[in-house]
């Protein structure tokens, strides 16, 4: 096979075993990898019910067949579980490197079964996997562990790890590699730690072949040349960042406040990005094969927040900031630095926080859970403290540590948790925005903006624009991204690469990788098999039409001030739209949308 390095792993950490396996290419050429590969592993190998805990569930990494390549941007690579977050399908992607030292230590993808009895990690070399024991690392933070891993193992070696939050069960951690870069949401960090699976480290040096290098080379050139003549991949991301998103959305009066109370945050109305990192950037950082290099190094030299690290992005800087009410950027950041280096995905982590925030306004709160900490919007001090108690789950890091629906729902006030599908909700707010409504609610994973981020037309003003405050052709836009996007993430590669470039653009190089005879249209037809296989999963698990639903503070309280002042998510409208476009019945795919797709 080209493109693919050929193996496929399979660990039973239950009984110590390891099986190695050749990919079978029909496989490959249906699911492509990555998202893809997890989606269909997932479906097949877990049974109904199974909680996602236990050793029951499984783990699977993997990489695509442009992962490791000089495609740009390739440096991704996905992770799939049962989510314990939400008990539908828990799946992540991330960039940085270990994706493609994944495949350079011979593996396109890892199934981890069962649970060990003592902590381990995984090194995976040469086509080889090797168990080995991981006590002396437990209870160590992300940072330290991948510096003990290659310190170990050789500083060509990459590691995937947990941290004291994935340790510890909480249903909000996440899997970090390269420092900070995280396959955050829906809870695989847990997973992970229920296991006791620290970490995974790859190595090697095995190359991925191609099946017309020069082919290849000359598509690469071509689609750099993309990326260098459009202003976003070529300046705005490789000068400001994914800050850069801060002005835009907040001007727009889409920026959540104050955990969706609010749409507009007032301390940095008048700030631009550039304003708000300069206190504390340090450097830009990028994953494997990018020109874009969005990633930011920062560090806080103020004593009170003294740290330095990767990140905060846009998303973390939201979430831990004008969602929490906080606009310290120092406080942000450090609770960014401790969020990484503890294993916490921001995301979900300042989501949770701001609903305990207004818990505590409501007077729902136990006043033991809060001995030691002033929980209430605007708190730096409370934030950062909240992080600690999170991870190791310490009075009310206990209930945060559920995620926003399961806290709120602990104290009887399930509307406070801003979610779909038991997801925290990311940095739009969807009632100014009703692509990302229909996009949010839609979504199999759950709330979320990557599995179709049509804020790129309705706000960013990428490619074709749409009007935000219309649902008129939005029910198309959101279902042909999704499978779109379904596709990048088996690749597996960057959603950034599209701004400047499309799927009818990947489909040279990737015939020139896999020798394979691929359109456009067939590549989005596999896309669309991947979000329905997904969608049986969820659907087998209990979510069905009534649970592609929002809030109902967002389909039924106006946004109070601002340029969306007096807009709801107007969900209703799309969605039957949506339904009929997918070929799905009550939120569920028919059997003959299944037949179409080949899905048995």
């Amino acid at each position: 096979m080209r493109g693919y390095v050929g193996l496929v792993a399979r660990v039973n950490l239950s009984s110590n075993s390891v099986e190695i396996c050749e990919l079978d290419e029909e496989f490959a050429y249906r699911y492509l990898g990555g998202r893809g590969f997890c989606a269909r592993i997932l479906y097949d190998e877990i049974k109904q019910g199974v909680d996602p805990l236990s050793p029951e569930n499984v783990l699977v990494f993997a990489t695509g067949p442009l992962t490791g390549t000089s495609f740009p941007s390739s440096g991704r690579y996905h992770v799939g579980a049962k989510s314990p977050l939400t008990g539908g399908i828990g799946e992540s992607n991330a960039g940085g490197f270990f994706g493609p030292y994944m495949k350079l230590a011979g593996f396109d993808a890892l199934i981890v079964e069962g649970a060990s009895q003592k902590p381990v990690y995984l090194l995976l070399e040469s086509g080889r996997v090797k168990i080995l024991p991981a006590s002396a690392l437990w209870g160590k933070t992300t940072y330290e562990t991948q510096a003990l891993l290659r310190q170990k193992h050789g500083s060509n070696a990459r590691v995937a790890c947990i941290g004291p939050a994935g340790e510890n069960g909480v249903l909000i951690s996440c899997i970090i590699c390269d420092a900070g870069r995280a396959a955050g949401r829906t809870g695989l960090g847990a997973v992970m730690g229920s296991k006791k699976l620290k970490a995974v480290v790859a190595r090697g040096s095995r190359s991925v072949e191609l099946a017309d290098p020069e082919k290849a080379r000359r598509e690469a050139l071509r689609l750099f040349k993309k990326l260098r003549e459009n202003r976003v991949t070529s300046k705005v991301f490789p000068e400001r960042g994914t800050a850069s998103a801060i002005g835009v959305v907040n001007r727009a009066g889409v920026l959540p406040t104050k955990n969706f109370q609010e749409s507009l945050f007032e301390p940095w109305l008048d700030k631009s990005d550039r304003e708000l990192m300069q206190k504390i950037l340090v450097g830009k950082k990028a994953c494997w094969s990018c020109p874009m290099a969005c990633g930011r190094r920062t560090r806080v030299a103020s004593k009170e927040f003294s740290g330095e690290g990767d990140g905060p992005e846009y998303e973390a800087i939201w979430a831990l900031g004008p969602m929490c009410g906080v606009s310290s950027i120092e406080a942000i950041a450090k609770a960014n630095y401790l969020a990484n280096e503890l294993g916490l995905d921001a995301i979900s982590l300042g989501n949770t926080i701001a609903c305990a925030m207004e818990l505590n306004k409501r007077g729902l709160l136990p006043k033991e859970k809060l001995v030691g900490v002033r929980l209430e919007f605007g708190n730096p001090y409370a934030l950062i403290e909240c992080v600690w108690r999170t991870a190791y789950r310490v009075g009310i890091g206990e209930d945060i540590s559920l995620g926003a629906k399961r806290l709120a729902e602990r104290y009887g006030a399930p509307d406070v948790a801003m979610h779909a599908k038991g997801l925290e909700l990311p940095a739009y707010d969807p009632r100014g925005l009703q692509g990302m409504a229909l996009a949010y609610a839609t979504s199999n994973r759950g709330g979320c903006h990557l599995r179709a981020l049509v804020v790129m037309h309705e706000l960013f003003g990428v490619k074709e624009v749409h009007d935000r405050f219309s649902t008129v052709g939005k029910a198309r836009l959101v279902k042909e991204m999704q499978d779109a996007f379904a596709v990048i993430d088996s690749l597996v590669v960057c959603k950034f690469l599209f701004y400047a470039i499309s799927i009818d653009d990947i489909v040279p190089y990737l015939c020139a990788a896999t020798g394979w005879e691929l359109g456009v249209d067939q590549l989005r037809t596999i896309g669309e098999r991947i979000y329905n296989l997904e969608r049986l999963f969820i659907n087998r698990e209990g979510f069905g039409e009534a649970d592609d639903a929002l809030p109902k503070r967002l389909v039924e309280s106006p946004i109070s001030s601002g340029e969306s002042a007096g807009h709801v998510a107007r969900l209703e409208e799309m969605l039957g739209e949506y339904y009929a476009l997918r070929g799905w019945e009550r939120g569920a795919p028919t059997r003959q949308k299944l037949d179409e797709l080949g899905i048995g």
